[in-house]
């Protein structure tokens, strides 16, 4: 990497470690069947992606699953505590290596994210690490179902680079979607892919930041 200014951090599996199995079995343990297709990490249901954007809120989500499923007897806790499964946490270390980038570079965050997990999420960092939020470690944090936008799509990483005057070629954007990291290219970003199971620690190391 070089001539870096700025890194824009994706959430998921990059800061925040998420295992899409295990919704996957939550939700089969409710009787909904053919969940890979359902969502997974590159392809997910329009109602996923509704709520991503904030289109809907968390209980028409819910509605949205018990149409689909047949399974119209589950109750939103059921389905919600199925979607949250797949939130593992964060782990050791991760926190002190964002400060530490926060400090050499301009840093973001651009998440996916929606209602319920963000909820959960901040439920979270309160309980765990005494924070009320990701504030303390961006310069600005982003997520997608507030903003109305959502990766893959150019115009949720336009906004973020025109909004803080970001050079798009001094800008690193670190992301564990191949999918998400074809549209930052494209728009002039470099670019990390992060695989498991390497750490954040070990991917700052290995990229030289």
């Amino acid at each position: 990497m070089q001539n870096i200014d700025n890194i824009i951090f994706d959430y998921g599996n990059v800061i925040f470690e998420i295992d899409f199995l295990r919704s996957e079995k939550a939700f089969q343990a409710l009787g909904i069947q053919d969940t890979a297709s359902f969502f997974s990490h590159k392809v997910q249901n329009e109602l996923f992606d509704s709520l991503d954007i904030g289109k809907i809120s968390a209980a028409e989500f819910c509605d949205g699953v018990r149409r689909i499923s047949g399974k119209g007897d589950l109750n939103d806790e059921k389905i919600i505590k199925a979607w949250n499964a797949l939130l593992v946490g964060i782990p050791e270390g991760n926190h002190d290596v964002l400060l530490e980038m926060k400090s050499k570079y301009r840093t973001f965050l651009l998440s996916n994210n929606n209602e319920i997990h963000y909820n959960y999420i901040m439920d979270y960092l309160k309980r765990d690490f005494g924070l009320s939020d990701n504030s303390g470690f961006f310069e600005k944090d982003y997520y997608s179902h507030l903003m109305g936008m959502r990766k893959p799509n150019a115009d949720i990483f336009e906004f973020v680079i025109n909004e803080h005057q970001l050079i798009p070629e001094n800008t690193l954007f670190i992301d564990d979607s191949p999918q998400h990291l074809v549209t930052a290219k494209k728009l002039g970003l470099q670019t990390a892919l992060v695989t498991q199971p390497e750490t954040l620690k070990e991917l700052v190391q290995r990229l030289g930041l």
